[in-house]
């Protein structure tokens, strides 16, 4: 049957419906009018034409049943006054005026109940609309969305928080089986096309849930602790993984509601920019060999230009050296001679330490001026700036962070580069010695009132005990590209500032850089 035969005889049937309600008042109006006039019954019967009313408030519109009530009215009224017009009395009055009152309410209260019905029917309407645009825009976009029913979980995850926990993931760490838990309280209730192409057919199914979650269950406790923290929103790159076993590295959009009751339906969307993210790691790999190649060609520069500058002046020393030895062999010595020769050395040998410190400032000018930096700020700036490379080496990075720490005055773009430094040392280090593990923990206290001290420490092989003591020197480094400046630098860099770069192993396995930093130095060091 189709549905336009199905929406005929719905017709048929309503109008049907109509015509058998609408003969039924009027023969009902046409007996109590007979009854009331032509009959000796003494009684209100006019206030039976509100059946009449009610009967014809199932077939007829607003105006319809305006325009019988009227009619019953007029019928009342002319009974009235064919059975009473001569010798009216008070109690057929009253009878009167009691039929007419309950008319005129049952006439206003079925208006009411008419305008309440078309209201309903409005909302209704209006509410299949818009679910129907929602599930047309839900279903069709190409953005990969996910309703889901995030209920259970934050029942559970409030009445953890009841139990005093505050870090879902220190809560996690110390009971591996919550996660799971938790992924088993999520239950999926719709999800779109797009989702399908990017996760596979099955990405409504509880497993395949849980194995789309194992790769990014750190992101997966974020979301967990933003639920907890009661936050609306929650966005972040997730690596997901798909029903092929394709690792994908997506953009994630989570918006919570504020109405509890809302959250079994939560809209979840990813963003498939796993290809965007190569081409930027591609592009970043490309900086990083360019800016190696131009460290190369500036270092190539100023050794030829350190050996142009300084080839004079160690010249100069060794011919004065010679002709002051000569000018001692003479018998006797010739110490005018000698004194003269002397201070031709030490004049050149202050010429060649100015050469070096010219070439010094260009490296650490001292005209940088000093501002306040927040560690906090520092540290995260940081850790987005090398996301690219963390993400490429496959390194977590944990901070712990000690509360009140003070801000330091320093020049910023020095101190970033020196943890950038640390940071990037680390992950080599950790990449050469194929780390099965490969963790970075960065920690921030306030050793006493004048210092913060910056902790890198790597899950890496350590430091050997032949570059303990050279690990520092210039030109001296473990690497087979390196070029051995980095930790000099990194020393030089925070001792002008008045601070200390210190290097060692940490009992626990891996290497460990120590910067302790002066709060607020008096003045600059450099």
């Amino acid at each position: 049957m189709s549905i336009a035969s199905t929406i005929l005889r719905a017709r048929d049937a309503q109008a049907g419906h109509n015509l058998a309600f609408g003969l039924i008042a009027v023969a009902l109006a046409a007996a109590v009018f007979y009854v009331d006039t032509f009959t000796d019954i003494e009684g209100a019967i006019a206030v039976l034409y509100v059946v009449t009313i009610l009967l014809a408030a199932q077939a007829t519109t607003r105006i319809g049943l305006l325009v019988i009530a009227a009619v019953c009215v007029g019928l009342a009224l002319l009974s009235y006054a064919m059975t009473h017009g001569d010798d009216a009395d008070l109690q057929s009055t009253i009878r009167l005026i009691v039929a007419l009152a309950a008319l005129f309410v049952t006439t206003m209260l079925l208006l009411k109940t008419e305008t309440a019905r078309l209201t309903l029917l409005s909302t209704n309407s209006a509410l299949k609309e818009s679910e129907a645009r929602y599930r047309s825009i839900f279903d069709r976009t190409r953005v990969a969305l996910w309703e889901r029913d995030y209920a259970k979980l934050r029942t559970y995850l409030m009445d953890v928080r009841e139990q005093g926990v505050t870090d879902i993931k220190a809560y996690a760490r110390a009971n591996p089986a919550v996660v799971d838990h938790c992924i088993g309280l999520i239950r999926v209730v719709a999800v779109n096309e797009a989702a399908r192409e990017m996760l596979g057919p099955e990405s409504s199914a509880a497993g395949v849930l849980r194995r789309s979650i194992i790769p990014g269950q750190e992101k997966f406790l974020d979301v967990l602790q933003a639920i907890m923290d009661g936050k609306s929103v929650f966005e972040g790159k997730v690596e997901v993984r798909a029903d092929n076993g394709e690792d994908k590295l997506v953009l994630l959009s989570i918006s919570f509601p504020d109405d509890p009751a809302a959250f079994s339906r939560v809209v979840v969307s990813m963003v498939d920019i796993t290809q965007r993210e190569l081409a930027l790691n591609a592009l970043a790999e490309a900086q990083a060999e360019l800016t190696k190649a131009s460290k190369a060609a500036t270092v190539g520069a100023m050794s030829a230009s350190l050996a142009h500058e300084l080839n004079q002046p160690l010249g100069a020393n060794v011919v004065n050296s010679q002709t002051l030895l000569r000018w001692l062999d003479r018998d006797p010595p010739d110490l005018a001679a000698v004194r003269r020769s002397a201070e031709r050395i030490i004049r050149d040998s202050q010429r060649a330490s100015e050469i070096i410190q010219n070439t010094r400032s260009l490296l650490s000018p001292s005209s940088k001026k000093l501002e306040s930096v927040s560690l906090d700020r520092l540290v995260d700036g940081t850790m987005a700036l090398m996301e690219h490379e963390l993400q490429r080496s496959g390194t977590t990075v944990f901070v712990d962070r000690e509360p009140h720490i003070p801000p330091v005055s320093t020049v910023k773009i020095e101190l970033q580069q020196v943890l950038v430094n640390l940071i990037t040392n680390a992950i080599q280090a950790m990449d050469e010695a194929g780390s099965a593990e490969r963790i970075i923990r960065i920690a921030m206290e306030r050793p006493d009132n004048e210092h913060i001290s910056i902790a890198v420490r790597d899950s890496g092989p350590g430091i050997t005990e032949d570059a303990k003591d050279k690990l520092f020197a210039p030109f001296f480094t473990t690497k087979a590209t390196g070029m051995g400046m980095g930790l000099s630098i990194c020393r030089s860099t925070l001792e002008a500032r008045g601070g200390k770069l210190e290097g060692t192993n940490h009992p626990e396995g891996g290497a460990i850089f120590e910067m302790r930093l002066l709060i607020k130095p008096e003045v600059e060091h450099a």
